[in-house]
């Protein structure tokens, strides 16, 4: 049931950091839709606004991602098929009353990219994000952080909104692409976030959001290395994001280090670590209120428990992980986990299955992800159809095995990530 005019909820402020000095600000932040989205996790107000396009016969792949665009303005103006459904949602509202740019004033002059974008919907959008990204996205934001010959001797509110910003950027760009050509940028921002921290003089509370900024800094280096193939560095990234959880007393960036040295461990043949990672990593999130958090590690310690062949413990593992994740999302669930929809939970059950040596539910599996998964998040489909191909071959069925392959081909121009090269390369 969608709120009325009248029920909406009163604004609610913008968190906007002190600018960091010599840079213009991206973004400004949309408070009429984060007003209209009331009490809604960004999760639940997607499905809202799924349930709406499909009222009005239009099709959109709203997810707690692109709500997270919209209100934090990096969406000035959505494509047409998503000014349907929002005038659908909210009769009486214009688009500035939502908001939103005039479309003018976001395309500019009608050059050829407007003009295709008038042809296909779906190409505004991908334009919008990637001049973003040319012009102010994470190269911008890690250049902002690198260490510099006379680096400042104070930190305050501005190097902590640094900090965080060059780890939103890097995700945002990862989730699409991956995380080759990524990691040597990031890595230098996360050497300047260290030397924030060490060699500045602050406050308690610019501290405290160093530390955590500069832990999740480092979870989000070690994935970009694990993405581009460079395993050693992720497991070092991963420590160093470990030890400065456990110094700020920070359990959620902890449960975030082990929830990825988990990852990690199976893909590099370690499974009991693989586990006792996952296992941490669950004890530490008990207390976080986040049912899909418990869920993403319950299948963390599914895939190591399937790499060491106990069968029946992970498929219990996978039974915990369906049963939390469909006690739906929660304010708690921590940002860095708008990758993880129900795509995401079966194409994990997929390689669990297949590390179990049962290729024909690993097949059906990684066929659900593929079918769920939004299709802008490349690196993620071809992932998935890999997978797909893959169980197929193993399954004996070659000729749908040849066809998913051919379609994850194409697609691989757009995927910059040697984990998942390699994986198609199989195929």
């Amino acid at each position: 049931m969608l709120p009325s005019p009248a029920s909406v909820p009163a604004p609610v402020p913008a968190c906007v950091p002190d600018p960091v000095p010599g840079f213009v600000p991206a973004f400004v932040p949309n408070t009429a839709i984060r007003r209209l989205r009331g009490d809604r996790s960004p999760a639940e107000f997607a499905a809202a606004v799924r349930r709406a396009a499909h009222e009005i016969g239009e099709h959109v792949s709203c997810d707690a991602r692109y709500i997270g665009r919209l209100e934090s303005g990096e969406i000035r103006c959505p494509n047409y098929a998503y000014e349907r459904v929002f005038r659908h949602m909210f009769p009486g509202h214009s688009p500035a009353d939502l908001g939103f740019a005039p479309r003018q004033a976001v395309r500019g002059r009608r050059t050829a990219a407007s003009r295709a974008a008038a042809l296909d919907p779906a190409y505004e959008e991908s334009e919008v994000q990637r001049r973003a990204f040319v012009t102010g996205g994470p190269a911008a934001f890690a250049t902002a952080l690198l260490p510099r010959a006379t680096p400042p001797t104070r930190a305050g509110a501005a190097e902590v909104a640094a900090v965080r910003e060059a780890v939103r950027q890097i995700r945002l760009h990862d989730d699409r692409h991956g995380g080759d050509g990524l990691y040597a940028q990031a890595a230098g921002a996360l050497r300047g976030a260290y030397r924030l921290l060490d060699d500045t003089a602050h406050s308690a509370a610019t501290g405290t959001g160093l530390a955590s900024g500069a832990g999740e800094l480092a979870v989000s280096v070690g994935w970009l290395a694990h993405d581009s193939g460079r395993l050693p560095e992720a497991r070092s990234h991963y420590a160093e994001a470990l030890a400065t959880a456990r110094m700020a007393a920070d359990p959620a960036l902890e449960a975030h280090a082990f929830c990825n040295t988990s990852f990690l461990a199976r893909d590099a043949g370690r499974h009991r670590e693989a586990v006792r990672a996952a296992q941490a990593a669950q004890l530490l999130a008990r207390d976080l209120g986040s049912p899909r958090l418990l869920s993403l590690l319950a299948l963390r310690e599914a895939g190591g428990l399937a790499g060491l062949g106990e069968r029946r413990r992970c498929e219990l593992a996978l039974a915990r992980a369906h049963t939390l994740y469909s006690r739906g999302a929660a304010d708690a669930d921590p940002p860095w986990m708008s990758f993880f929809g129900e795509a995401e939970l079966a194409g994990l059950e997929a390689q669990a299955w297949a590390a179990l040596g049962r290729p024909a539910r690993a097949a059906a599996a990684a066929r659900h992800a593929v079918r769920l998964q939004d299709p802008h998040f490349v690196r993620n489909l071809v992932l998935y159809q890999a997978e797909l191909a893959i169980n197929l071959r193993r399954s004996g069925d070659d000729t749908e095995a040849v066809a998913v392959a051919g379609r994850a081909r194409r697609l691989l121009p757009g995927v910059r990530s040697a984990r998942v090269r390699a994986m198609l390369a199989t195929v």
